[in-house]
């Protein structure tokens, strides 16, 4: 009897040519809206009223993990796709160390690389860290461009969330929650910008085994105009 279930892919690590490491890991993606759910702000226009719910599971995502597909879908992965445009996510990441990502460098990464292909597969594997906080950012990215997630930030916000095809990094930062949560504040900061270096925090966060999937909390900054009544 055939076997009802899904035939995905599952998570890897590999070596292409015994040099490149590569990997592969399945992401799921769920909205937490802790501050409603916690009271913080009470009745309030610009709070997101959205329950706790998965948005998203590439388990059932046949592109993600096909390159070729994926180009397809995105066409622009062949213009960034050489060595020049790989160049210049260097400014990405060094902008990002300092502040934040550069907004107009929508197809890097930062210090993890370049944002495509948008799937699952890491060309350069270098850490689980390093590895699922690429795929985090390339998720974001898939996610603005299907309109799953919208974007509240700048004066478009002001009068509500609205459509970002191209995603603004910049609105993000985000912080680990497993294996090993960043509780302690690290040079005044316990979350980071994207594409910062993994470098700086993420030494002793990834345990062989048992702590080689990693669970993060993305904060988005909202700009809204709630008016006088």
């Amino acid at each position: 009897m055939a076997d009802p279930g899904l035939d995905v892919p599952v998570p890897s690590r590999y070596r292409a040519d015994n040099q490149s490491s590569m990997s592969f890991y399945q992401v799921h993606w769920y909205t937490d809206p802790i501050a409603v759910w916690l009271g913080i702000i009470i009745d309030h226009r610009c709070m997101e009223q959205s329950l706790f719910d998965i948005a998203y599971m590439t388990e059932i995502d046949p592109t993600w993990n096909n390159d070729e597909i994926t180009a397809i879908l995105y066409p622009e992965t062949f213009l960034f796709g050489n060595l020049y445009a790989r160049a210049a996510c260097a400014a990405d990441c060094l902008s990002a160390n300092a502040t934040f990502p550069i907004t107009e460098f929508y197809w890097c990464a930062g210090c993890q690389g370049s944002l495509y292909p948008l799937d699952g597969n890491v060309q350069a594997h270098i850490g689980g860290v390093q590895a699922s906080s690429l795929l985090i950012q390339r998720m974001m990215a898939k996610l603005h461009r299907y309109g799953i997630t919208l974007a509240g930030h700048g004066r478009a916000g002001f009068c509500g969330l609205y459509y970002e095809p191209l995603v603004d990094r910049s609105q993000y930062k985000y912080t680990m929650i497993y294996p090993v949560p960043q509780t302690d504040k690290m040079e005044d900061r316990c979350c980071q910008p994207m594409g910062v270096t993994t470098s700086i925090w993420g030494a002793g966060r990834e345990i062989p085994y048992w702590g080689e999937d990693f669970a993060y909390i993305l904060f988005r900054k909202r700009n809204c105009c709630k008016g006088a009544f």
